[in-house]
């Protein structure tokens, strides 16, 4: 063989294997659809950071390598559903997870359940009957939260509440589950008011509040806009007990809400106060080693407990994947009928936010070990006892 040709098949070879690397390199895909921009982005953005923890805490499954392709909804549940189906249809993706908000999280559900491919929603989401299984979520569910809620409410002596929530779906599932959990436990809601999330006063909304005079307030919201009644209900000069849900468990949420927060009690996972938690609490052990993985990825420590939901995501995904090992190929429907099934079997696998099994086709994982009390006191968050 002369140099000439002999260098020829080497270039040619080296060429090739170039271009293969990448394939070897992602033979598992992840479609990730958060809300990087708009309304939700309070949210999106932490999840966005937690997959990025996640991605460097555990980067191979079974011998395959994961790519995870990441799309911007732009807090648009129309906008989230084409993600969904561009990932699908276009890029092959064995999961979904995403996304920031109940409503875009729902309209990917109706993806993944029409295209058959599982979704692992970071956010709470109900599913229909004829689901199939597709969506799991790895958030507390509200019925779970709001009973921890009310719980702590009844502890406290209230005997009446007011309600005021988004005018959406989550605002729906909220106000829903403490309709079921209040009435048993002795307290009656006065008010309900609702606001859109773009909303910019809820004045009207907080003066039929203090009219009804209630011992609490209870939001039903989320993110950044979950502040806006807080604001308004201190302006007032509302001296009562102040409830909402793990939706308001971020960064900016305390940011903007300020000294109008002080003493709110909300519901979060055991990640949020990992380092208050007893040694026997399952979640404390693997929620400090996520802090410290996302100070050595993000350079500071994580300020909300969102960040720790795709986390949890991708160790359900894992857990599951690791079960399936080669018994199918990734990018077919038999890999992601094979990845459904072994979710659905996924026993005790032990999370930031609490330990996940999920059973049937309940698209929820967490027991009320996934629900710990916490105050928010001069801007930090402390458990509550």
């Amino acid at each position: 063989m002369t140099k000439t040709k002999f260098a020829f098949r080497l270039g040619t070879l080296v060429a090739g294997v170039a271009l293969a690397a990448p394939l070897l390199a992602a033979d598992l895909k992840v479609g990730f659809i958060t809300s990087l921009s708009g309304p939700a982005s309070a949210l999106g953005i932490p999840y966005n950071k937690g997959l990025q923890v996640a991605e460097t805490y555990k980067n191979t499954i079974a011998g395959h390598k994961v790519q995870v392709i990441v799309l911007d909804d732009a807090s648009d549940p129309a906008t989230a559903a084409r993600n969904a189906r561009k990932l699908v249809n276009e890029d092959k993706v064995d999961v979904l997870i995403g996304t920031s908000g109940v409503p875009g999280a729902m309209a990917i559900a109706a993806v993944a359940r029409e295209t058959k491919t599982p979704l692992i929603s970071p956010t709470p989401v109900s599913v229909p009957a004829d689901d199939g299984g597709w969506t799991v979520t790895v958030s507390q569910s509200f019925p779970l939260v709001v009973s921890a809620v009310v719980d702590k409410m009844k502890a406290n002596g209230v005997k009446t509440v007011a309600f005021i929530g988004f005018s959406d779906a989550l605002g729906d599932q909220t106000l829903a589950a403490l309709e079921k959990a209040a009435g048993p436990a002795g307290i009656k809601i006065v008010a309900q008011e609702r606001y859109g999330r773009s909303d910019s006063s809820v004045a009207g909304q907080v003066l039929k509040i203090m009219a009804a005079r209630p011992d609490a307030v209870f939001a039903g919201n989320s993110g950044t806009p979950g502040a806006l009644p807080f604001l308004t209900l201190a302006e007032r000069g509302y001296k009562g007990g102040l409830y909402g849900t793990h939706g308001l468990v971020n960064a900016e949420f305390v940011r903007v809400v300020g000294k109008a927060g002080e003493g709110i009690l909300l519901p979060s996972g055991p990640v949020q106060v990992a380092d208050q938690l007893p040694a026997s609490n399952a979640s404390r052990k693997i929620g400090m080693e996520y802090r410290e993985a996302y100070k050595k990825k993000h350079g500071e420590y994580p300020a909300d407990a969102f960040s720790a939901y795709t986390f949890d995501a991708w160790l359900v995904f894992a857990d599951a994947a690791a079960r399936v090992g080669n018994k199918a190929e990734p990018g077919t429907a038999a890999y992601r009928q094979a990845l459904h099934d072994a979710i659905h079997q996924t026993k005790d696998v032990v999370g930031t936010h609490g330990v996940f099994s999920f059973k049937g086709d309940d698209p929820n994982g967490l027991d009320r070990r996934g629900a710990v009390m916490i105050r928010l006191e001069k801007g930090q968050w402390k458990l509550a006892p």
